[in-house]
């Protein structure tokens, strides 16, 4: 009797074609081909990771960036001043380390959402998510120790003596309570909220995580009522 069943879907075929046993390969050519694939797709792979941090990608990937944040990042100290040394947004954004760095370009790619539907397309929209977009990343640094910021920034590295009286004594301050940069330098970037209050504590209830306590950086300051020095652009 004839076969009547119908051929299959041509993905089908490939994908059955794809785990079928190599017949025509010895084991080395399989293991050379696989080696060379998997240096090609590392190095495409961190290309593009690193493509991805740089501040023109920041800036001009999407306009609900440049015609923002972008904008207000440019009259700050991080991006221009008398020594000549930039912080770019991924040095403030994005981890160091290999691991926390992928786990914030899937929760990065997971944000093309917003950009898809229009969440903050325009100006008025962008302003009236600021606080909720705030937040998320004062309480994200608040959990990691300010891990980006202590990528420049250390007790340890601080020559105290040729500070202003002022940040002498906040610094001390904040490290005896065991605080956290972001506790005190929030808006050191971009504008802060217009119904910011610097009385209110924006990170309550979220403490630093065991990680960091781990390799002896300083735990959760105790609660108060927002924190000491917050700086405004």
């Amino acid at each position: 009797m004839a076969d009547v069943r119908e051929p299959l879907p041509a993905w089908r075929r490939a994908w059955r074609a794809l785990w079928r046993p190599a017949t025509r390969w010895s084991i080395g050519a399989l293991l050379i081909v696989g080696a060379f694939g998997g240096v090609l797709f590392w190095g495409a792979f961190h290309t593009a990771m690193d493509a991805t941090n740089t501040l023109e990608f920041c800036a001009n990937s999407c306009h609900e960036m440049h015609d923002n944040v972008y904008q207000e990042y440019m009259s700050t100290v991080h991006y221009t001043n008398r020594t000549g040394v930039r912080a770019v947004c991924s040095d403030c954004h994005v981890p160091r380390d290999w691991a926390h760095k992928v786990v914030r370009k899937l929760k990065a790619s997971g944000e093309l959402y917003g950009h898809l539907v229009g969440e903050i397309d325009t100006k008025e929209k962008f302003e009236k998510h600021r606080m909720v977009l705030a937040q998320n990343e004062w309480r994200q640094m608040r959990a990691t120790d300010s891990r980006e910021c202590r990528n420049c920034h250390a007790f340890t590295a601080m020559e105290k003596a040729k500070q202003r009286p002022k940040a002498q004594q906040r610094h001390a301050e904040a490290q005896q309570k065991g605080m956290t940069c972001i506790d005190c330098h929030k808006g050191i970037a971009h504008l802060l909220p217009d119904d910011y209050d610097e009385n209110v504590d924006y990170t309550a209830g979220v403490t630093i995580t065991p990680v960091a306590q781990a390799v002896g950086l300083p735990g959760p300051p105790a609660a108060s009522a927002g924190g000491p020095g917050t700086t405004r652009p």
